[in-house]
């Protein structure tokens, strides 16, 4: 996943409370919790993805 996308996606999911997986995207959203820049709660029926402390860094809103 090249940068663009990932500043791309953590924009979404930044501008919610928590950021519905969409079917197909689960491997992106895997790609991100890897790094560390998301958090995946997979206790939920819809899978929902959180912003982490280093994703917030990543995209420069410390």
């Amino acid at each position: 996943m090249e940068r663009s996308e990932i500043v791309s996606l953590l924009e979404v999911i930044n501008q919610q409370v928590s950021s519905p997986i969409l079917g197909g995207m689960e491997d992106d959203y895997e790609v991100l919790e890897s790094m560390g820049l998301v958090k995946i709660n997979r206790e939920a029926i819809q899978w929902t993805a959180v912003m982490t402390p280093a994703g917030n860094a990543y995209l420069g809103h410390d």
